[in-house]
């Protein structure tokens, strides 16, 4: 009796270990596969958003190389780097906001209690700069142009704003 003891559990130990084997063998498989059809799915994914993200951004200085040749041509005495460009002109745009009446490029009045001031800025190309706006209340948008004088300082003209319905 205790020799077929032995047996049968010597027997189903081995059937406890082919099974287990063969459990941890598939899910092994499996999450291979998983793992293979995620990674596809996610460069797919990633395909798309960069598609999309150079779509986004076809209109920048950054990728107009016309724009770009305007600050840097052949025949010039002084070029400006135009990756240093952005960010000053940025910045200047952006100081305006401290006016207490507003931007002054806006184009929009003062509608109530507080100032429009501008929060987003995108430099299309050498001449034209697109700008969000806000009061808090109300939200707009305004082109403009830009110019880069003799003196290294940045001006500005408003060619028109637009203020969304609240």
């Amino acid at each position: 009796m205790k020799k077929s003891l032995f047996i049968y559990l010597f027997i189903l130990g081995f059937l406890f270990n082919v099974f287990t084997y063969m459990y941890f063998s598939k899910q092994l498989a499996f999450e291979k596969d998983r793992f293979v059809k995620m990674e596809a799915n996610l460069k797919s994914k990633y395909e798309t958003i960069n598609i999309k993200l150079t779509d986004a951004n076809y209109f920048t200085l950054e990728n107009n190389e016309n724009a770009q040749n305007y600050f840097n041509p052949d025949n010039a005495t002084k070029t400006i780097q135009f990756e240093k460009l952005i960010p000053v002109v940025t910045e200047k745009l952006l100081d305006l906001n401290v006016n207490p009446k507003g931007n002054p490029y806006i184009g929009q009045d003062k509608i109530g209690a507080n100032k429009f001031i501008i929060n987003k800025v995108r430099i299309l190309n050498h001449r034209w700069i697109i700008a969000d706006f806000s009061d808090g209340d109300y939200w707009g948008e305004v082109l403009l142009k830009y110019f880069i004088n003799e003196d290294e300082t940045v001006s500005f003209e408003t060619i028109q704003s637009l203020l969304y319905h609240k």
